[in-house]
């Protein structure tokens, strides 16, 4: 009882007081944390008894603040004269700043404080404090106190995962009661804010270029205006960053946007909508990554990475919390472009697909990518060159170009069977699958990107167009020679040219070199039986690599099924490893096995659930029953029975 679990953040001097819904896996930004339990303030241990079972007589406010350790405010209270007040009658709610906050504080900033207790500390102390008793279950996000310091509001963020801010200073130790009222320890020394987010523009010499900005695209009003927003905003330096045709190119197309205004200025708009979130962020309630909406429509990723924050992965954020009387400013040394007004190439210089991006340039396609043609690009992402890109000759330019589609597509409107036209003239299936989904051989390996004129999608490897039909696939590969003299001589040679799905596992000529000379000189004199075991190599659906999860069942044209599965990243046919996945046809796709799959039948039964031999069954129950019988006398007659009928059936079996 009266345990209070602390999260302290490795290397920091930060702690988190946590309960059993916040957690937060246990690290903070990235850090691991070490739990550690104590006493919860107002409790103490009792020698021989779990938990901190006694509770501390209730005392003021003042002397509470020494009980939750917040001595410095303590100190300062006694200096000026605020400890009468609150050591008197009444019902007071006091943030008091731990004594790292106070010790973190510029030392200007402390000096004019403490130089003028009367005044200046007096005002700064009544500022964190709220006339009436106000526990946590009362601190609603997004709602306002009145201070104690000439009604000044006092901003409130409850979040979802159980952070608690007062004008983003975090909540360390939360409803402390004291006989006059409750104490909330911060994290920092909040101030006084009368500034709107507009002001904040208007005075701040680094943001003199947004300050602009914001006036040509007349976004003051909403700037100025009563709500709870968050402005990432882009400081000088960060529009110097940005390449000015690269910033024309945007301000200059009025689609870049989506929007449909005749002045490029206007363009601006949503380019700064983009900056402003649609509620308060304060810094303090980032403890791990989450996505947030802008006012332009779109999503920013807000993360942490130790102390920096991020935004889409970069430690951009120069300088955060700067409170507004409608909202926080954070400063941004980078412009956030939305993806909708970037090429394709800029797209895929910013995801995991750069590598493709250098083949495609030594390729001398970079024009499909940067400019106003509306493509899909299939990349493939940065794993699959891993060992190094390969060498860009005609043939690897013929294959890039089959991997850009000449229309903008979306992943969520693709469906099974559908055609893809390739800039290389190429036409590209594409395979619907209950975990993945896939155009030809590659699998979508991540969200689309939808860029001004064209979408990325990043796939799991290299696409692998379609060059002829099963049966010319195979005529072209030296390793099938003996599979296509058995498949003529089966007479299947017109199913596996006419057009299809089929998923066929060729067995290569070292498969039929495994077998018994006899045994396979009696499958080749036999087409009736040859046929049967090549069909049991063939299934009447395309099942590429990247959709077999743990276990596929599929019917083989014999009628028999074919289990595939995944080992260590090797698929497996009835539990035979296969040499080479994905040979892609225009009717289906092969899989080369180095073994000769056996159907049900024509192979020893092995599996307990295959229909078993009926005098094997009855002899293993007669072994049971004369265990049993020998057990139980009255069960002998039984026995006896069953060993009749076996000697009236034994010339059946």
């Amino acid at each position: 009882p009266n345990v209070c679990a602390v999260q302290k953040l490795i290397g920091t001097n930060r702690k988190y007081f946590t309960n059993c819904k916040q957690w937060y896996q246990r690290k903070i930004c990235g850090k691991s944390t070490v739990i550690s339990y104590e006493c919860c303030p107002g409790y103490e241990k009792v020698p021989g008894e779990k938990g901190c079972p006694a509770a501390l007589p209730l005392s003021n406010i003042y002397e509470t603040l020494g009980v939750v350790g917040s001595t410095t405010t303590q100190l300062y209270s006694d200096r000026s004269k605020l400890r009468l007040e609150i050591e008197g009658p009444g019902s007071f709610t006091i943030f008091a700043p731990s004594n790292e906050a106070w010790a973190s504080l510029p030392a200007e900033t402390l000096d004019s404080l403490v130089s003028n207790v009367n005044i200046e500390l007096l005002n700064a102390l009544r500022y964190h404090m709220v006339n009436k008793r106000v526990l946590t279950d009362d601190l609603k996000h997004g709602t306002t106190l009145n201070s104690m310091y000439q009604d000044l509001p006092i901003q409130i963020h409850h979040y979802p995962n159980g952070i608690v801010t007062v004008n983003c200073a975090r909540l360390l130790k939360a409803d402390h009661h004291a006989t006059n009222g409750v104490v909330h320890v911060i994290d920092k020394v909040i101030a006084t804010t009368t500034n709107s987010i507009q002001q904040i523009i208007e005075t701040e010499e680094s943001l003199e270029t947004l300050r602009a900005a914001v006036a040509a695209s007349d976004l003051n009003s909403l700037l100025e205006s009563e709500g709870q927003y968050t402005l990432l905003a882009p400081t000088n330096e960060a529009f110097e960053k940005i390449p000015r045709e690269t910033l024309n190119r945007i301000l200059g197309d009025p689609e870049a946007l989506r929007v449909h205004f005749c002045s490029s200025l206007r363009h601006l708009l949503l380019l700064l909508t983009h900056h402003i979130l649609k509620s308060a962020m304060c810094a303090e309630a980032i403890i791990a990554g989450l996505t947030m909406e802008t006012l332009e429509g779109t999503t920013l990723d807000v993360g942490c990475s130790g102390e920096e924050l991020t935004l889409n992965g970069k430690p951009i954020i120069a300088n955060k919390d700067v409170l507004a009387t409608n909202g926080v400013v954070h400063f941004v040394n980078e412009l956030l472009i939305p993806d909708s007004a970037k090429t394709l190439f800029e797209l895929a210089q910013e995801s995991e697909v750069s590598k493709s991006m250098d083949l495609f340039r030594q390729a001398g396609l970079s024009s499909h990518l940067t400019g106003s043609e509306q493509v899909t690009l299939i990349a493939p992402v940065n794993d699959v060159f891993k060992d190094g890109l390969p060498t860009v000759d005609s043939n690897m330019k013929n294959l890039l170009l089959n991997h850009i589609v000449n229309e903008q597509l979306s992943s969520k409107y693709l469906y099974h069977g559908q055609k893809l036209q390739t800039l290389g003239d190429k036409e590209l299936r594409v395979f619907v699958y209950r975990n993945n989904l896939c155009i030809e051989n590659a699998c979508i390996a991540a969200h689309d990107k939808r860029g001004r004129f064209g979408t990325l999608l990043s796939v799991d490897k290299m696409l692998t167009p379609p060059s002829g039909s099963v049966m010319d696939v195979l005529k072209a590969d030296h390793r099938f020679s003996t599979l296509v003299a058995a498949i003529q001589s089966a007479g299947l040679t017109e199913n596996l040219n006419r057009p299809g799905t089929f998923t066929v596992f060729a067995p290569t000529n070292e498969a039929f070199r495994a077998m018994p000379q006899g045994e396979l000189n009696k499958l080749m004199g036999n087409a009736k039986e040859l046929a049967n075991i090549l069909k049991f190599h063939v299934a009447d659906e395309i099942l590429v690599s990247g959709a077999v999860n743990a276990l596929v069942r599929l019917k083989s044209m014999h009628g028999d099924k074919l289990e595939v599965s995944v080992k260590n990243n090797i698929i497996h046919v009835n539990k035979e490893p296969v040499a080479e996945s994905d040979i892609m046809a225009t009717n289906g796709v092969i899989y080369a096995v180095n073994s000769v799959l056996q159907p049900q039948a024509s192979r020893p039964q092995e599996r307990g659930d295959e229909p078993a031999d009926p005098a094997l069954e009855i002899f293993k129950q007669a072994s049971v029953l004369s265990k049993v019988s020998q057990r139980n006398p009255r069960l002998a007659p039984v026995y006896s029975r069953i060993l009749a009928r076996m000697k009236e059936n034994s010339g059946r079996f």
